[in-house]
């Protein structure tokens, strides 16, 4: 496989920017959009368990719905498509028996060869100290920067979004009954000619003020 040139990487995250103002009569492509929903699917997390699930909302109707539970932020609506990134309340041993029986099965080998595996992450994850769901919404946000920057080298312009109501995410999406709670939210579409942000230049420290080298 031929790597992405340095300067393409480099061109595209400086390119990309929180958009603010989406043009609602541009939609992503099949392809492109199947190329995005792996990207999340590809996502990495500790220890491989993958403590989410992907909401994907094109329906009018429904991102009319969720525009009032957003604090009223166009790109709602206007976006192409709309990610709210679930994650897997109180995950436990039954999630992760389904894990190791994927992987068992992916890798071609007996499910008693993973009971090290298991004990590990049971006793790990069962730790009286250890916030499973604060740990699962940490999971979730690396898989919004994969996915955020997947879109940045396809030319498909996103916006993190935290100003939402959960609750109201989960009521109105149906996500509660499936164990399922919101934790962030990306729309994905293409810019507005009229969004001025796009414009303006990126702000960010200089690279000696952020990385040291050791």
């Amino acid at each position: 496989m031929k790597p992405v040139e340095n300067d393409v990487v480099e061109r595209q995250l400086g390119w990309r920017y929180a958009t603010k103002a989406f043009d609602p009569g541009r939609k992503i492509p099949a392809p492109d959009w199947q190329t995005l929903e792996q990207s999340l699917v590809l996502s990495p997390s500790s220890f491989g368990l993958q403590p989410w699930h992907f909401y994907v909302v094109t329906d009018a109707n429904i991102k009319t719905q969720l525009k009032p539970a957003s604090w009223n932020q166009s790109q709602i609506v206007e976006a192409s498509h709309l990610v709210v990134f679930a994650i897997k309340k109180n995950l436990g041993a039954a999630e992760i028996d389904r894990y190791l029986a994927r992987t068992a099965e992916v890798r071609g080998v007996s499910i008693e060869s993973l009971a090290p595996f298991r004990k590990m992450l049971v006793g790990s994850l069962e730790s009286p100290k250890f916030d499973i769901n604060e740990w699962a919404a940490r999971q979730a946000y690396i898989a919004l920067a994969f996915f955020m920057s997947s879109a940045a080298m396809l030319g498909i312009d996103t916006c993190p979004i935290e100003g939402f109501e959960p609750h109201k995410y989960n009521e109105i999406l149906g996500l509660t009954p499936h164990g399922h709670h919101a934790s962030v939210v990306a729309a994905a579409g293409y810019r507005s000619s009229e969004d001025k942000y796009a414009k303006l230049p990126k702000v960010r420290f200089r690279t000696e003020d952020v990385v040291t080298h050791l």
